[in-house]
Parts: structure tokens; C-alpha cells; sequence
């Protein structure tokens, strides 16, 4: 049973605690990463028959394989992905960045370029679920970005084919190329290229424990999103909220995994009693209730706040990767709000809504990161060049200046270097 915690009678210790997970894998990855710089593709070969059981005779999704697999989804869903896409790039769209340039002083010209990155790598999980929303989210903004190529590594099955939803996402937001490959080993193929992976410039997409820590071994040799965490929602309700719906958004995230936490701030005590209720009402209607139950019963709580102001200070220091805000003017309590990876706005905004259809990113930080970084976005995938551009006359005005400057920190040949043009003319 979810835990009921009275803000100011227990410690914040135990207010703001997070699950932390124990499994140690850097070794193992170090080795797996290793073995596929060394051997490339025959590495991947073997741990996919390994690990996935299949054994394959290509890496590379086949066109024939993706228009297939195209054809055996129903017709409502792609539907569903379609309108689910065209919100996406809309919303992404608006966050594409602009070039500038400044010429306002006579001779001088500065300025700073928007670039993507070449080739942008996806990884996308299998296993258990199959995750079609994670196709979306993550390689539509690389295409509004302008990725030349963006590159998609899923896990096979036993049969060594790619779910074929996932396909059909894949499809539908135009990924380049598709890969059969997953694990620590999609990882270290994407960061440093194998005789059939390309080698990539940004690795975006969740995955397991092995997953995340390949990306923190490989990150420096290419860029990274983040290392996701468990799963994170925190809902800010007050009394007049229905506890049904509350319960059902808790469990929305408590299903993901084990190690998921689904936290309630409230400053109804009536409120949190029942929502306690009402979870244990919905836990065994799941189809995957023993993760919900221990996610539940070792990550959940309900935390009674005095205000619901003194509620959001609360959600403030725990920066939950979502954060429901369930009031009747939500919007009257955006600005307090500093610390959240996406909000959840009012009594009809489940956070289901985010993971699939809206339009913003779910790919979010976790594990109170949402602090100091932001959701996935067309950012993300883009690199800043600047430029600086001084005539020989705008050049004289300043020489002595930069000069001077230079000498103060003990840089001579600095210093040099602007004054040597000057001396050139006399």
C-alpha cells in the first residue's frame, strides 16, 4: 500500500527520497562496447543471437521488410500515428532557432550559424512493450532540424524481425535507416561505427540499464540526450479532485517498471485517503499489475502539504520528470512552477496525452535533472558555430585594447598577434 506522508511531521529525508537502482553493469558494458569497436559487425552478430536469440544474415531493415510490416498494421492506428506525427513536428516546428548576424559597427561583421548535426542515432527499445511513440518523438525534431541522416537501432525478435509498429512509425516519421540491433551493443555501434552502422554525432533514446550506461561510457566520443531514469510522475491536486482519476494517472506511470515512482502532493488529507483507496481498487484490474504493486507499495507516496502553494514548493525540489497540475485555473500556478520536465494542465490532462498524441516531447529528464535540463527538442540536434569578421581599420581602433588585455594574463604572443598588423604599416 502507497505510503501517506505529512509534510513537517516526517523528515525531508524521507519526503524527497528517490529510488535508486543497485544493478552495476559498467563492467559488462565496458566489455560489450570493447568488443564492438574491436570486431564491429561479427560483435553485433553474436550478441544479437546471444541476447535476442536470432540469428540474422543482415543488420539493415530492408525496404521490402518496412513496406511489409507497413501493411500489417491496422488501419485506425496508423491513422492514429499519422495525426499523432503532424502533431509532433507542430509543435516542434516552433522551436527551430535562427541564424544572426550583427554589422552595426562599421567594419566589424559577428555572427553565429545554426547547424545540425550530420547524423543523428535513435535507440529504440524492445523487449516487453514496443514503443512507437518513442519513434516519433525522438527522430521528428532531428528531421526539423535538418539532420542530413537520422538512424534508428531496435532489438530484434526471436525470428529476427522488428516489431512492426515500430516500423510503421519509423516509416511514417521518415528514418533513414534501420538497424536490427540492441542493447549496449546499438549503443557502442552507433558511437563508433561498424562495417554496416554508421557511425553517428548524437545518440537519443531510452533503454535499459545497459543501455544507459553505454551512452554514458560512449558520451565525448558523440553527444547524448541524457541518462534516463526510472519513470517519474507527480501529480499537485487539491481537494476537489477526483480520486479515480488520480489513482489512474499514478498507475500510468507505476506500470512502466519496478523502479518507477508515482508521487501525489495534496493538501487534502481527505483526498490522499482516498486516492490511497482507490489504487488499491485499480492495481489487480492491470494487465500489469505486479510491476504497478511494487512500484506502488516501494517508490509511491502521498505527500500532505498544509497549502496548495506549500504543494508545489514541494514538486519544486523533487522536479519530477511529469508533473500533473490538477486545480480548476492551473494556469493561475504555471509561474510557480520551476522545476518540471513537461506539465500537465488542469483536470483533463492525463499524462497519457504527453506520451502519445499531443504534441510536446516525453523523452524528459529524470531523477530531479529537470533542475538544470530540458525535454528533448530540435535543439538537441543542432550545433552553434560563430564567426567574427574585422577590417583592417576596425581591426587598428581596437589593437591596443585586445593588446593590453592579453598581457594581463601573461599572454605575450597573444598580444603579438594583434599588434604585429599594426606595425606592418610603419
Amino acid at each position: 500500500m502507497i505510503s501517506i506522508l505529512k509534510y513537517g511531521e516526517v523528515s525531508n529525508n524521507e519526503i524527497f527520497a528517490r529510488a535508486v537502482p543497485t544493478v552495476n553493469v559498467e563492467d559488462t558494458v565496458a566489455e560489450i562496447i570493447k568488443s564492438v569497436r574491436e570486431r564491429g559487425d561479427a560483435a553485433l552478430f553474436e550478441y544479437c543471437e546471444k541476447f535476442d536469440k536470432a540469428k540474422l544474415s543482415s543488420l539493415l531493415v530492408s525496404e521490402e521488410e518496412i513496406e511489409e510490416a507497413y501493411v500489417t498494421v491496422e488501419p485506425r492506428f496508423i491513422d492514429i500515428l499519422t495525426r499523432a506525427a503532424a502533431n509532433i513536428r507542430k509543435f516542434h516546428e516552433k522551436q527551430v532557432r535562427n541564424s544572426f548576424i550583427i554589422n552595426d559597427c562599421d567594419g566589424i561583421v559577428i555572427g553565429q550559424k545554426i547547424i545540425p548535426v550530420d547524423r543523428a542515432g535513435l535507440y529504440v527499445p524492445g523487449g516487453t512493450a514496443a514503443y512507437p511513440s518513442t519513434v516519433l518523438m525522438d527522430s521528428i525534431p532531428a528531421k526539423i532540424a535538418g539532420c542530413r541522416e537520422v538512424v534508428m537501432v531496435t532489438p530484434p525478435n526471436k525470428e529476427g524481425k522488428v516489431n512492426p509498429v515500430i516500423l510503421a512509425a519509423a516509416k511514417i516519421a521518415g528514418i533513414d535507416k534501420i538497424f536490427k540491433v540492441g542493447g549496449a551493443q546499438a549503443i557502442a555501434a552507433l558511437a563508433y561505427g561498424t562495417e554496416s552502422v554508421p557511425k553517428v554525432d548524437k545518440i537519443v533514446g531510452p533503454g535499459n540499464a545497459f543501455v544507459a550506461e553505454a551512452k554514458k561510457q560512449v558520451f565525448g566520443v558523440v553527444s547524448i540526450d541524457m541518462i534516463a531514469g526510472p519513470s517519474e510522475i507527480l501529480v499537485v491536486a487539491d481537494g476537489k479532485s477526483n480520486p479515480r482519476h488520480i489513482a489512474a494517472d499514478l498507475l500510468s506511470q507505476a506500470e512502466h517498471d519496478r523502479m518507477a515512482s508515482a508521487v501525489l502532493v495534496t493538501d487534502s488529507a481527505s483526498l490522499a485517503e482516498k486516492v490511497s483507496e482507490e489504487l488499491e481498487k485499480q492495481i489487480p484490474e492491470l494487465e500489469r499489475a505486479d510491476i504497478a504493486r511494487e512500484s506502488i507499495d516501494k517508490n509511491g507516496k502521498i505527500i500532505v502539504a498544509d497549502t496548495l502553494d506549500a504543494a508545489i514548493e514541494i514538486a519544486n525540489e523533487i522536479a519530477p520528470e511529469h508533473l500533473e497540475l490538477c486545480v480548476d485555473n492551473p494556469f493561475d500556478y504555471l509561474d510557480k512552477i520551476r522545476h518540471a520536465g513537461s506539465i500537465f494542465m488542469g483536470r483533463n490532462c492525463p499524462e497519457a496525452l504527453g506520451d502519445y498524441f499531443a504534441g510536446p516531447n516525453h523523452t524528459l529528464p529524470t531523477s530531479g535533472t529537470a533542475k538544470f535540463s530540458s525535454p528533448l527538442s530540435v535543439d538537441d540536434f543542432v550545433k552553434k558555430t560563430q564567426y567574427t569578421y574585422y577590417t583592417k581599420e576596425a581591426l587598428a581602433r581596437v589593437a591596443e585594447d585586445v593588446a593590453f588585455f592579453a598581457n594581463k594574463e601573461g599572454l605575450g604572443a597573444h598580444a603579438k598577434s594583434a599588434i604585429v598588423r599594426m606595425e606592418d604599416d610603419e
